[in-house]
């Protein structure tokens, strides 16, 4: 089959990922050691193990001869330029990266980056979470940016300040009743 036929570009429209928004502009990329490492850990993976497997399987794809029904050859390639994007994210976000390290907080009284906070919303019931970097957050597991809406609403605040939280389902008063930074090492 003429090459003019096959759809090899580098610019596949349906294998394009939604990459995690960029930062704001102005906003540092703050990230405690732990998110840092994780994030560096997957990069390494990425360079270290899969793309090596991945090329090693394109290349085998590629010596069976016909590419354009070859199903290893055509997702092979796709993963790959998966993989090469997720790299360069990695490597940019952690060029950016600005470590802070919650243990070392000294104003321990006050909500900053890492703090642990615990409080109780307008309907009464207790909530915790933790305030992290853009990279590591996970709301499901207690884990919010810093650039959040309730992160932002908590920054600075101390045991028994009631703040007034907005959210896209209105406004909330909020009580902060704990706040924890993790002991240093």
């Amino acid at each position: 089959m003429n090459k003019a036929f096959v759809k090899e570009s580098e610019a596949d429209d349906d294998d394009l990922e939604a990459l995690p928004a960029p930062l704001p502009a102005g906003v540092k990329n703050y990230i405690t050691p732990a998110g840092y490492q994780r994030l560096r850990e997957e990069l390494l993976h990425l360079i270290d193990v899969e793309r090596p497997e991945v090329v090693r399987t394109v290349s085998w794809a590629a010596s069976n001869g016909d590419r354009s029904e070859n199903g290893d050859y055509i997702y092979g390639k796709r993963r790959l330029r998966e993989i090469d994007r997720r790299i360069r994210f990695l490597t940019q976000r952690l060029d950016l990266a600005q470590i802070v390290n919650p243990a070392e907080q000294e104003n321990v009284d006050q909500v900053f980056f890492g703090a642990r906070v615990v409080y109780q919303d307008g309907a009464g019931q207790t909530q915790g979470l933790t305030i992290v970097g853009s990279d590591e957050a996970e709301p499901l597991a207690g884990k919010v940016s810093w650039v959040s809406p309730i992160s932002r609403a908590l920054l600075k605040a101390r045991v028994g300040d009631v703040l007034t939280l907005r959210t896209p389902a209105g406004v909330e008063e909020i009580t902060v009743l704990e706040i924890h930074y993790p002991q240093t090492p």
